[in-house]
């Protein structure tokens, strides 16, 4: 007896369309210091400070990495902030683990990483990661950064789920086993806080 497929439904088609995303727009963190923040992403990491406003009572400035791609801050005067490193655990209730800036190439990533040491700051040597490669290093408010650049770039191209390179967990979650099927079954909703 012969093997008959069976087409699977894609709750995704059921949608309007996915935009067309170009990156992010931006992050925004917080600081309790927006004139050690500029100091910092402007002259240590080179960025460009590309918007400033007040949000209310906070001063709201956004840093360039690449043309419509940002990280913002809020100043909130008096802000608790907490080192955590980067990939590691917490028993303190966090959204964000820590922010991770594409670089070009391996030379990118020395020279960032020269920088950051001729600026007084700690940086860990080159990690490999297998499809990526990074440097882990902090900002003046305790946030965990990484600047990492694509040793097998798994972006703007099609993705294919056999490829090991990228996809190499052991144990997988049940939505990957959806989308190497042909897609999603079901999606969260979501509500407003």
């Amino acid at each position: 007896m012969g093997y008959m497929a069976v087409e699977r439904r894609n709750v995704s088609d059921d949608l309007p369309d996915a935009p067309r995303w170009q990156g992010i727009n931006h992050l925004a963190l917080v600081t309790p210091d927006m004139d050690a923040t500029v100091r910092f992403y402007v002259g240590v990491l080179g960025m460009r400070l590309a918007a400033t406003t007040m949000a209310g009572p906070m001063r709201h400035y956004f840093f360039e990495m690449g043309r419509g791609n940002t990280v913002a801050f809020f100043e909130v005067k008096g802000a608790e902030t907490f080192a955590k490193p980067a990939g590691g655990p917490t028993d303190r209730a966090i959204q964000l683990d820590h922010i991770s800036f594409d670089v070009p190439d391996e030379h990118a990533l020395e020279m960032l990483r020269k920088r950051l040491l001729a600026a007084g700051s700690e940086v860990t040597t080159v990690v490999d990661h297998g499809f990526i490669r990074s440097v882990y290093f902090t900002d003046p408010n305790r946030i965990a950064l990484e600047a990492s650049w694509w040793v097998v770039d798994g972006t703007g191209r099609p993705t294919d789920y056999t490829d090991t390179a990228l996809f190499g967990d052991p144990d997988p979650v049940p939505a990957l086993a959806e989308l190497r099927a042909g897609g999603l079954e079901d999606v969260p909703r979501t509500q407003l806080t």
